[in-house]
């Protein structure tokens, strides 16, 4: 069986983002169904995967990142309202054997993410 795994880099500051609240949701029906939380660890990290073995299904769905709340935590200034808040990342994962892995590569005013492995 498939699952789902992410993690975050702090391109700003060149190192894992830790404490970084993320939000799964199943979108595939046209509105959003909240799956699963995690919070990430000190390697930017979730401890589990996100979505594991037993709940994955082939589907779309949407991570999304709390960045601005993790910037502000780290004391990078930021204007108000900050350019990045949350920050949504809308997939499509096909295979159910799969492991699926979607990596966030941020900044205050940018990101990036592809199909890690």
């Amino acid at each position: 069986m498939g699952y789902l795994t992410t993690h975050i880099l702090d391109a700003a500051q060149g190192c894992p983002a830790a404490g970084v609240r993320i939000e799964l949701y199943d979108v595939g029906s046209g509105e959003a169904k909240f799956l699963a939380e995690a919070v990430t660890n000190s390697d930017g990290r979730c401890d589990e995967p996100i979505l594991g073995e037993n709940s994955f299904a082939a589907g779309v769905y949407e991570l999304r990142f709390h960045i601005g709340n993790y910037f502000k935590a780290v004391g990078i200034g930021l204007p108000d309202p900050v350019f990045l808040d949350v920050v949504p990342i809308r997939f499509g994962m096909a295979s159910p054997d799969d492991h699926y892995h979607v990596p966030l590569l941020v900044s205050p005013y940018a990101y990036s993410t592809y199909r890690g492995s």
